[in-house]
């Protein structure tokens, strides 16, 4: 599945719930299936910063692929970050760097955020960019 087509995958979930609490529910369920990351990985480095909850985040490139795993203090936020992983996981490092990310408008995610969770969902897309740019300069 590409990252265009796992976007719109979300968008079409997401298209179901007509009350934005069905759509907070919806997102709690998307953070059980989060890939978790491992606790040797839950340090420091591999916190998000600009994040109001904890947000771990953890890269490891495999076959050319990246595959991400994560976890959060908070319900909503590991139902973001694991809708975000679902997009960007086991993609190429290129795919990765050049893709646009669109679900989150799609879906009106960002205008029922807080400014913090906001400012956090936009730091957890940085760094997964950032790790497809290490991998393609490591390459």
């Amino acid at each position: 599945m590409t990252i265009k087509e796992a976007q719109n995958e979300i968008i079409d979930e997401f298209s179901l719930f007509d009350e934005w609490m069905d759509k907070y529910e919806h997102l709690i369920e998307l953070g059980k299936d989060l890939p978790l990351i491992e606790e040797k990985y839950k340090v420091e480095e591999n916190l998000i910063k600009g994040c109001q909850s904890r947000v771990w985040l953890h890269a490891n490139l495999i076959d050319n692929k990246i595959i991400f795993t994560a976890d959060s203090d908070a319900i909503i936020t590991k139902g973001i970050v694991g809708m975000v992983i679902r997009v960007f996981s086991n993609h190429t490092p290129k795919e990765i760097a050049e893709s646009e990310l669109f679900f989150i408008d799609q879906i009106g995610l960002k205008e029922h955020l807080s400014p913090t969770r906001s400012n956090g969902l936009l730091a957890m897309v940085k760094q997964i960019k950032m790790y497809s740019i290490a991998f393609q300069a490591k390459a």
